[in-house]
């Protein structure tokens, strides 16, 4: 396969930490352009410890996932298969469907949201058309426990969920009050307010991101608000 494969330093570090050295990560972009186009530019985590290994594998394999329309989500794909399914996939759609087909492509860009002395969080956000009405948008949050080097889950940090469900509720009528153009009955919440599938942290709060289609219409695009963290002290165990 012939790719333009580029890595360059940006180191940052976000976030401080007195007691650990802070885990440094460069963006790695690669551009793959023999039949589809793939870009991939995410952070990697630099360094051969447990934490930097556990962060880099999780992000590659849900890239792979993400590329490789398989039905479900696989824990050994690797993203050189990925891209060669994603490839191959889009080769067979042309010489058996439409010599005039457009161009499949898939774009992925990541984000280290929050660098802490506890917490690294990674946005993920991807991007593909594959020849129908209008792309498909994602956005993936991983949340990173530097002490145990494992995956957070949300809802156990979350020590009073209905008091923490009630102020995303708060915060996000606030949110769509600004946006004049919809009005909370616009949304998919029938009797009962729900919490994003997509939650992770940045340097000022918890930020809660809907995805299209999670709770409203194509059309109306994503919502996304960031809960303070002095507003969580009493409800979330992890900051």
């Amino acid at each position: 396969m012939k790719s333009v494969i580029y890595v360059f330093l940006a180191v940052f570090l976000l976030g401080s930490c007195t007691t650990k050295t802070p885990l440094i990560f460069i963006d790695s972009n690669a551009l793959y352009e023999d039949n589809a186009v793939i870009e991939i530019n995410i952070p990697m985590a630099q360094g051969n410890s447990e934490l930097a290994k556990v962060i880099n594998s999780k992000i590659e394999n849900h890239v792979a996932n993400m590329l490789s329309f398989a039905e479900e989500l696989s824990d050994t794909i690797t993203l050189k298969d990925a891209i060669t399914i994603f490839d191959t996939t889009y080769t067979r759609f042309k010489t058996d469907v439409s010599e005039t087909a457009l161009v499949w492509e898939a774009t992925f860009n990541g984000e280290v949201t929050r660098n802490s002395n506890r917490i690294i969080s990674i946005a993920i956000s991807s991007y593909s058309n594959t020849g129908g009405a209008h792309g498909h948008t994602n956005v993936s949050f991983f949340n990173f426990d530097k002490t145990s080097s494992k995956l957070i889950d949300i809802n156990t940090i979350i020590s009073n969920k209905d008091r923490f469900k009630t102020l995303a509720q708060k915060h996000f009528r606030a949110n769509i009050s600004r946006e004049a153009e919809f009005s909370y009955d616009d949304y998919f919440f029938e009797d009962s307010f729900l919490l994003p599938a997509n939650i992770g942290f940045n340097d000022d709060g918890l930020i809660l991101f809907y995805n299209p289609y999670e709770i409203a219409p194509y059309a109306m695009g994503i919502t996304e608000f960031t809960i303070p963290y002095d507003e969580l002290d009493a409800i979330i165990a992890l900051n």
